[in-house]
């Protein structure tokens, strides 16, 4: 398992809502979840084969702004 961290622009509930079914239907996407207390908004993703372009292709095409916290 690979695990993945994003800056984004989900910042609240509504916004939360409308990635929910996109990532939960994603089969590649064993557990994810946005810090919504972080300034950064920051997204976590646990997966096996996804890359992190993958991710962020989906929440980009959500209409989100995201970006990879390198570590």
């Amino acid at each position: 398992m690979k695990s993945y961290l994003f800056k984004t622009t989900i910042n609240c509930s509504g916004c939360l809502s409308r990635v929910k079914p996109i990532l939960d239907k994603e089969p590649r996407i064993k557990t994810w979840s946005v810090d919504l207390e972080h300034p950064d908004k920051v997204l976590s993703v646990t997966t096996e084969d996804c890359e992190p372009s993958d991710i962020i292709d989906i929440i980009d095409n959500a209409g989100f702004e995201i970006e990879e916290i390198k570590s």
